[in-house]
């Protein structure tokens, strides 16, 4: 949790079936589903996980028209799991054969529509040729063929569909910034109130700054989605990755008073945290100082966590972040600190709690110093104290030679012995 572990391909140190494949798999649908199959497959070092994530990639994968990814998923198998998921040609040739009769009539039927100039017809028309070629895999295709509906659009509904429906092919090609322009051209468009719409619209948002490693702007996107979102957007995000990819980035971005505010006091996205426990706790520990049983779920989420295709590049980050906020957090409020009972309540060692607290004093994260020989730190804010007392005995001084000043000036007039200048006669 230092920042200095598990850079390898997944998490090590922990039970390699700790995460539950089949309850994890079943929050997803479509395309997303796959690719989180595949990417725990690639991430684990354990093989039982990693064929058991492949069998249900390949299950899922079965029930649509994907065969390129079905012939990639077959290769990673390997035979491993004997001849059921073997290469089926017979289905890769009859859906290849049915894929290329639809792809025929419906750019037939689109040529039609753009002959007879009917423009309703040309954006339904462009838009199943996108569906057709989002289901094939060909994600590009299906890019270009959902933007040029654009043109055609000719309500607030129409817009709001073209969006989502880039959004989610530009989420899966990992072209963020197309997220972002599209989000907000979707928010500004009259007349978005459907709460399910917005929700999307938070969580494609958010998704694209965690991207950024804006963690600050994702926590805002994930703690302000409306909870109506549920299991509406399955096919990119689960409720319980807006609970947890809301809740880390806040702990590692938020001030106090943010946390407080915004998270914790926040009825809407207390739902989304009571979905997953775990993140709840952690957030009420770390707010109420109890440092080791923060860190202690932070440690046991971590293996599940370097097994999430969004999260697994931030994880590290992210980490650190909330341990540096919490080792300030702890130092702030007092004038010293000895290090052994830190380290105690941050289970690490002295030596290693120095270091970290040294990074952070040369960083002017923390003001203090520290005595390395006796293990104490001393906070800087102790000088501010003198240097107040010394601001308000200047201040004094300063009162005092000026009332001295007036004084005299008053008797020297009252004595009449003012020294008047001589005036030059005309």
């Amino acid at each position: 949790m230092d920042g200095s572990e598990n850079h390898g391909r997944g998490p090590t140190g922990a039970t390699p079936e700790q995460i539950d494949v089949e309850s994890y798999a079943s929050l997803y649908s479509g395309h997303t589903k796959i690719a989180r199959l595949h990417f725990i497959a690639d991430h684990s070092n354990s093989r039982n996980l990693e064929l058991e994530a492949l069998r249900m990639a390949l299950d899922e994968i079965r029930k649509g028209e994907n065969t390129v990814l079905f012939k990639e998923c077959v290769e990673k198998i390997n035979g491993r799991l004997g001849p059921g998921y073997g290469l089926d040609q017979e289905w890769i040739d009859t859906v290849e054969r049915r894929a290329a009769q639809r792809q025929e009539k419906l750019e037939m039927e689109l040529n039609g529509y753009r002959t007879n100039l009917i423009k309703e017809s040309i954006r339904m028309g462009y838009n199943d040729l996108g569906d057709f070629h989002y289901a094939r895999g060909d994600l590009q295709q299906a890019f270009k063929c959902y933007v040029r509906t654009r043109d055609y659009c000719t309500t607030s509904k129409h817009i709001i569909a073209m969006c989502l429906n880039v959004i989610l092919v530009s989420i899966e090609l990992g072209h963020f910034v197309h997220v972002s322009n599209y989000v907000s051209k979707a928010d500004q468009t009259p007349d978005v109130q459907d709460p399910v719409v917005l929700a999307k619209l938070k969580c494609a948002a958010g998704l694209a700054h965690l991207e950024s490693k804006k963690y600050k702007l994702a926590a805002r996107k994930f703690v302000d989605t409306n909870f109506e979102l549920g299991s509406n957007y399955s096919d990119v995000i689960a409720p319980q990755d807006v609970a947890t990819y809301g809740g880390l980035c806040a702990l590692a971005s938020f001030d106090r008073a943010e946390l407080k505010s915004k998270v914790i006091d926040n009825i809407n996205f207390r739902n989304f945290l009571e979905l997953v426990p775990e993140v709840r706790e952690l957030i009420h520990d770390f707010y109420a100082s109890r440092y080791a049983s923060c860190l202690g779920y932070l440690q046991k989420l971590k293996p599940n966590l370097l097994l999430d295709i969004h999260l697994y590049d931030h994880v590290e980050t992210l980490y650190e972040q909330i341990r540096h906020k919490a080792l300030i957090q702890y130092t702030n409020p007092f004038i010293s600190v000895d290090l052994n009972t830190m380290a105690s309540a941050f289970k690490t060692s002295v030596t290693g709690l120095e270091k970290e607290l040294a990074a952070l004093i040369t960083e002017n994260q923390i003001q203090a110093r520290i005595d390395s020989h006796n293990k104490i730190l001393y906070a800087r804010h102790a000088d501010q104290r003198n240097t107040t007392f010394q601001r308000v005995l200047q201040t004094g001084s300063d009162f005092q030679r000026e009332t001295r000043a007036m004084l005299l000036r008053a008797n020297l007039m009252r004595q009449d012995f003012v020294m008047k200048g001589n005036r030059k006669q005309p």
